[in-house]
């Protein structure tokens, strides 16, 4: 039986974007940002709170990337890289290595390869991998 094992994404909300941190068994992995919430609209928002299971995905433009499934009423949400989302998200998550504003971050290639490592190591292993995000610090 698979073990789960819950990232946890918790998020501040602004005008301009969501700032967050995943956290992996009370670690700080990396910040992330987002879309500003505007209740899930597609391409326009950042996706609901809630608990995520995480799956490979295969894409053209970005290669093989940690992708977010279910999330109603959207598709294609991936975490990638990204150091501003009003630019470069369509509702996506982006790992940073440090917040530099609201949505926006530095170094999220060596993020979300902190990310992927983590991730990749605990499908390895067996592991289901869920992504919980709640409002907090």
């Amino acid at each position: 039986m698979a073990l789960k094992s819950t990232l946890v994404l918790r998020r501040t909300y602004g005008e301009q974007g969501t700032n967050g941190t995943i956290y992996f068994d009370g670690k700080k992995i990396c910040h992330t940002i987002e879309l500003p919430d505007r209740n899930n609209i597609q391409r326009l928002s950042c996706i609901p709170e809630g608990c995520y299971k995480l799956k490979k995905r295969k894409y053209t433009k970005h290669g093989e990337q940690i992708g977010i499934p279910a999330v109603l009423g959207r598709e294609a949400i991936l975490i990638h890289a990204a150091n501003n989302a009003m630019k470069q998200l369509l509702g996506c998550i982006a790992p940073v290595t440090e917040l530099t504003g609201e949505g926006k971050g530095t170094e999220s290639r060596k993020a979300l390869a902190k990310l992927k490592a983590l991730v990749y190591s605990l499908w390895d292993r067996g592991d289901e991998v869920f992504l919980l995000i709640r409002e907090g610090r």
